[in-house]
């Protein structure tokens, strides 16, 4: 793709998201379209599609502004064709949501916008998407998807659970990554969860999941998962884990569930002869919201270059907790009370620490920038897409 291509695909979506309406109206669009000319597809979608419509143009919007950036957008269409196996997806299916695209761009922008130029330089893009899509889906041997077996769920606080399968195969996978799961109660909605715990022969794996007030999916596996229940689940995604650090120091970051894929890479890291020195900091708006200490404790208790440090934003558990006090162990690192972003770029730069973030988008976003105020390089901070 020449810089010229590149100029009027974004130009064109920019045009989009400049309306008030404008990511909606071409969703709605495209998705008409799409149902309208390919009937067969609709089966692929769940009924809902309000947060399917947000999820494709996040995943636009991240593409169109990284169309430079190969190095980083090829890996992660990569791993999108891969994970698309899961739908039953096939070569066609790519000509069709382009078509359709296409179509919707064109009717959105009208005609003095939409040139024959802004035609082929669209169909350029996609088709380099949807090729890179398509080799890496074709070149994948791991399953489609993964069965998998609830055999354990416990809530830890009334809005979160943790949650052990035993899956039908072993599924390899590094820790820190994350994998897309569809519980019976929602069918076709799938979503992503980060495994706590490393790859084993087993196939046993553990998530932890907190539940989103109105949201689909997450209040159901929390309230209502049963053992016995059948899951499916999708391939591993994600860039996270111990190998991007390249041997330098770690600093890792998690806020609320986002503690789980750090904690899937410190008991890897438990596993080996020799580390690099880590740090994690755990946070949480209350200390109750540091619901998994303990398992951290006894990791540091044993492996000299890990410390743990417990971050809550307020000083004191919420009326409704009735826990009792106990949410670190005994001679465990001093609590610290503040925003976890803010405690940590208090700190010093960490400059020279492979940096990893977890949690929500606003607190990866929030730390992200105070660290980078603080003297650290943007390259040294990883953290998955925040969509």
């Amino acid at each position: 793709m020449d810089s010229r291509t590149i100029s009027l695909v974004r130009t064109t979506f920019k045009a989009v998201a400049a309306e008030d309406d404008g990511p909606e109206r071409l969703t709605r669009s495209f998705y008409a379209i799409l149902f309208a000319e390919y009937p067969g597809v609709r089966d692929f979608f769940p009924a809902a599609m309000d947060h399917q419509r947000d999820r494709l143009v996040k995943a636009l919007a991240y593409c169109v502004d990284r169309l430079e950036d190969t190095e980083n957008l090829l890996p992660f269409l990569a791993q999108l064709g891969r994970d698309h196996r899961k739908y039953g997806t096939v070569d066609a299916h790519y000509v069709a949501v382009g078509n359709s695209l296409v179509k919707a761009l064109r009717t959105f922008t009208g005609n003095e916008i939409w040139t024959e130029e802004v035609d082929r330089a669209w169909n350029q893009v996609l088709g380099v998407i949807a090729s890179t899509m398509i080799g890496a889906a074709n070149a994948e041997s791991n399953p489609p998807v993964w069965g998998g077996t609830v055999i354990g769920h416990k809530e830890i606080l009334r809005n979160l659970a943790v949650i052990r399968l035993q899956l039908s195969q072993p599924m390899e996978y590094e820790a820190g990554q994350y994998v897309s799961v569809q519980v019976p109660s929602r069918p076709r909605m799938w979503r992503y969860l980060s495994p706590a715990n490393p790859a084993n022969a087993n196939g046993e794996i553990e998530f932890h999941v907190r539940g989103v007030s109105g949201g689909w999916v997450s209040p159901s596996l929390v309230g209502h998962t049963r053992v016995g229940d059948q899951w499916l689940l999708g391939s591993p995604l994600g860039s996270l884990g111990v190998a991007g650090s390249e041997g330098r120091d770690m600093l890792m970051i998690g806020c609320g569930t986002g503690i789980a894929p750090l904690r899937a890479q410190v008991m890897a890291m438990a596993q080996r002869r020799l580390n690099p020195r880590v740090h994690v900091f755990v946070g949480g708006h209350h200390p109750c919201d540091l619901y998994d200490l303990e398992t951290m404790w006894q990791l540091s208790l044993t492996n000299p270059w890990l410390t743990v440090t417990p971050v809550s934003e307020h000083e004191e558990n919420p009326w409704w907790y009735g826990g009792g006090s106990g949410y670190a162990p005994a001679g465990f690192h001093e609590r610290l009370t503040g925003q976890i972003g803010k405690v940590v770029a208090s700190m010093g730069s960490w400059s020279e620490r492979d940096i990893q973030i977890c949690g929500s988008p606003a607190m990866i976003q929030t730390t992200k920038f105070r660290l980078m105020a603080g003297g650290t390089p943007t390259k040294n901070i990883r953290h998955d897409p925040l969509y």
